[in-house]
């Protein structure tokens, strides 16, 4: 069965909606759960999870509140910290590799490292039992594919085109994801642009999809009390997950 990965930015519109959001993700469908590090310049996102960044650290979000809301989510769904390497660098990779383990974490995602600079992080994250996903983007050559996936761990994040998350943008993907299979048995999950209208398409030939904007922009919608926007994106998630599997 495709996997279907979810992204939701924490700590927006609360750190107790990030917590029920989730554990309703884990029971609609979603296999793995990318809760987002709030960061005031997110340069491989669109403007709705930039907003929603903004939204959740004009609400004060700190870091204490991500480990807070993983300790209590992360023994219920496989998840991944996703953010930008920033915070990463001035608290040290050590230190969220520790909280990471104490919250049950599983690994990062962080966009904006590449990958000859993560190179340097990836022994002390894998002696840990952690992953660090790497990305491939269709730009990529033949060498540098291989080159990336050749330590690829838990799964590969197939960027669905070059640009932003969230700007529905589409390109043939399918060179790419046989280039990556030559050199690789590692899971191919594509993310960017993908929502209940491409996630069938997107889905073909890889193991799995991420929605990120999709879910997003449900939370951002303020004509929507709390319990309607877990209803709604659950519903989402598992319409997603349907189709991918048809």
């Amino acid at each position: 069965m495709k996997k279907l990965v979810a992204y939701i930015t924490t700590g927006y519109p609360s750190l107790d909606f990030t917590v029920d959001m989730a554990l309703s993700l884990a029971d609609n469908g979603v296999d793995t759960l990318e809760l987002g590090i709030p960061f005031s310049d997110p340069v491989a996102d669109g403007p709705v999870i930039e907003k929603a960044n903004l939204y959740s650290l004009q609400n004060g979000f700190k870091l204490e509140h991500l480990f807070k809301a993983s300790n209590k989510i992360a023994p219920h769904i496989d998840t991944l910290w996703m953010g930008y390497f920033n915070p990463f660098y001035h608290r040290g990779v050590k230190y969220f590799i520790d909280r990471a383990k104490e919250a049950g974490v599983n690994g990062f995602i962080i966009p904006d490292l590449p990958y000859e600079e993560a190179k340097i992080y990836q022994p002390l994250i894998k002696s840990n039992n952690l992953s660090l996903i790497d990305f491939i983007a269709p730009t990529d050559t033949k060498e540098r594919i291989e080159m990336i996936t050749k330590d690829a761990q838990k799964f590969i994040y197939l960027v669905a085109y070059a640009g932003i998350t969230g700007a529905g943008q589409s390109e043939d993907l399918q060179d790419t994801i046989s280039l990556i299979k030559e050199s690789s048995q590692t899971d191919i999950f594509v993310g960017f642009g993908v929502d209940e209208n491409t996630a069938k398409d997107k889905a073909k030939g890889v193991d799995g999809v991420i929605v990120g904007s999709a879910f997003v922009k449900i939370l951002l919608d303020e004509h929507l009390s709390n319990i309607q926007k877990i209803d709604k994106i659950s519903s989402l998630a598992k319409e997603i997950k349907n189709k991918i599997n048809e």
